[in-house]
């Protein structure tokens, strides 16, 4: 990624953190409808799931400028997610979840650039986490 990427996502994301529990909402919503199969992966209370969800994001984008802090991470993450029968398929609907969500909190602040910046983003994590699962 970029020095202009990492700062469209971090100031993206910081437009975000006041509604992060109904992104977390929204997201999880999306991605059900997106794939119903993936509901039943999710054995926890989503509102406590979307926590989890947006404070990995939190860490992740304030250190996206210092990805050896975040791969150790990402790579368990990606290891536990094997756990629950998450597939790399999976990761591209998480993907088009995410990227919905963060188009309708952004709004019109959700441009191309900041589009991709996220894309690109979620392209590495993701690669990261597929990567320590074929280890795991």
């Amino acid at each position: 990624m970029t020095p202009d990427q990492v700062s469209l996502v971090q100031g993206s994301w910081q437009a975000v953190v006041p509604l992060k529990d109904q992104a977390a909402a929204m997201f999880y919503s999306r991605l059900f409808e997106l794939d119903p199969t993936l509901r039943p992966l999710f054995k926890s209370d989503l509102t406590q799931q979307g926590r989890k969800l947006t404070a990995m994001i939190d860490f992740v984008v304030a250190r996206l400028d210092r990805p050896a802090e975040i791969v150790p991470a990402v790579q368990e993450l990606g290891r536990r997610h094997l756990t629950y029968g998450v597939r790399d398929a999976h990761y591209d609907t998480v993907a088009a979840a995410l990227l919905w969500t963060l188009s309708a909190c952004l709004g019109a602040g959700f441009t191309g650039e900041v589009k991709r910046a996220w894309s690109n983003a979620y392209a590495v994590l993701a690669g990261a986490m597929k990567q320590a699962r074929q280890i795991a």
